[in-house]
């Protein structure tokens, strides 16, 4: 009966919880006291609990009793079950009371609500970096300190750290060195460093709708464009729309063949500019693009893009089979492979 009344009169003087029964209380007792006496036979690891050993012997087992109903996926525990069917369900209980956003699991909340707290318990060990997830830590350890992130491009020989690459650079001071953004040759690295504070050009036009900020008003007026759907640059071909007449122009390359952007190191032909310079960064291995919370970085800014949804926890591509969300385009066409 005191599961209907909600009565709980057994409780614990340490902390206050209340218990339907004694035994619960005791059980609950031995997580202030430190005891645990049931012990997994297979690797060691102790619990307060006999049921908390008995769920952590399915890591062993590889029992999965509890089956998702909407999918083929099935989960150890019923927590877990429960968890996952909130993908289904579009539930998202946990909200932050901050910024508003809603998440599917609590300890997504947790961490993005470091992003407000400024809280960053994963430190670098080589650079001393803080980071909100330890994901973001090993991806900007990856990123920032691996052989190939570290190495002189004069000389090759690889630094421990980034400030120490910085320090190294200044010994090769009178080699001849290119700009890989614009292509402009330069002297020495020192003129290469100075030359390159050109393309941090100030941006004071900014866009009120997403903070876009741009060099010229008529280069804004053009990105409002965006925002509001006005397309009026229309191709005669297939009337598909453009919000510049030189987006229609390159589209209309498409229509034509006409390939005329040539890349001077492969061949490679590309029917505007722009695609021509992202295609050059494959050469040059230029990443213009920088993660902030990371640093990993990426030649395209649509990568970036996509790659900040890991740290935010944005799902944005569902699969409209099970339900199950994805933060990139393609980790969702290789899950629908399962479905042919």
């Amino acid at each position: 009966m005191k599961l209907h009344t909600g009565e709980r009169p057994h409780v614990c003087d340490v902390c206050g919880k209340g218990f339907t029964l004694k035994s619960l209380l005791r059980s609950h007792q031995h997580l202030h006291d430190g005891v645990r006496l049931f012990q997994c036979d297979q690797c060691g690891k102790s619990f307060h609990r006999a049921h908390a050993l008995k769920l952590h012997q399915r890591v062993h087992t590889g029992e999965r009793g509890y089956c998702c109903p909407y999918c083929t996926k099935s989960f150890s525990t019923r927590g877990e079950l429960s968890r996952h069917l909130r993908v289904h369900s579009g539930e998202k209980p946990y909200k932050c009371e901050t910024c508003g956003k809603s998440f599917n699991q609590a300890n997504t909340l947790k961490s993005h609500m470091r992003i407000h707290t400024g809280v960053r318990p994963s430190r670098c060990e080589t650079c001393g970096k803080c980071f909100i997830q330890k994901s973001s830590l090993m991806m900007h350890q990856k990123a920032t300190h691996s052989v190939d992130t570290l190495a002189c491009v004069a000389c090759g020989i690889v630094m421990p750290c980034v400030d120490s690459l910085r320090k190294h650079l200044h010994t090769h001071a009178d080699i001849p060195c290119t700009c890989e953004p614009c292509g402009v040759q330069l002297s020495s690295i020192t003129k290469l460093q100075a030359h390159q504070q050109h393309h941090s050009v100030d941006r004071p036009h900014s866009c009120s709708t997403c903070g876009k900020s741009f060099t010229s008003s008529s280069y804004l007026k053009v990105h409002l464009k965006s925002h509001s759907g006005e397309k009026p640059f229309s191709c005669d071909i297939c009337g598909h729309r453009f919000t510049q007449h030189s987006s229609l122009k390159s589209h209309q390359a498409i229509h034509t063949g006409e390939k005329p952007f040539i890349c001077p190191t492969c061949g490679k032909g590309f029917n505007n500019a722009g695609n021509l310079s992202r295609h050059k960064r494959i050469h040059t291995g230029e990443k213009p693009y920088s993660c902030d919370t990371c640093g990993r970085r990426f030649n395209q800014g649509n990568s970036l893009k996509a790659h900040q949804q890991i740290h935010t926890g944005e799902k944005p591509y569902m699969c409209d089979k099970c339900g199950k969300s994805f933060s990139y385009l393609r980790n969702l066409k290789d899950h629908k492979c399962f479905y042919v």
